[in-house]
């Protein structure tokens, strides 16, 4: 149930509110341009791959990955649904 009383007062101030967040964000954009920068900074990408001589594997039935050493797979346990993931060269041991 809405309240009758103060309906208009509250649209005004939501509007109010709504212009000031415009207008400051107007202001930082062209504070930007003038200054020539383009927006926040993100820093430098990290290395997320697998560490070298390690090989990364996944199991769709427990949801999660493994890396091992490589050439050799994790442990055998029932269900033995390991899927490699790392790209290996085609002259490496086999899994």
């Amino acid at each position: 149930m809405s309240r009758a009383g103060h309906y208009g007062f509250e649209r005004r101030r939501r509007a109010d509110i709504q212009k000031a967040k415009q207008e400051a964000k107007r202001q930082r954009k062209t504070e930007r341009a003038e200054a020539g920068v383009s927006g926040p900074e993100i820093g430098e990408a990290q290395d997320i791959g697998t560490p070298t001589g390690m090989w990364e594997w996944f199991s769709p039935s427990r949801g999660r990955t493994v890396t091992s050493g490589a050439g050799t797979r994790p442990d055998p346990d029932p269900p033995d649904d390991w899927v490699l993931l790392t790209d290996v060269e085609p002259d490496a041991p086999p899994a």
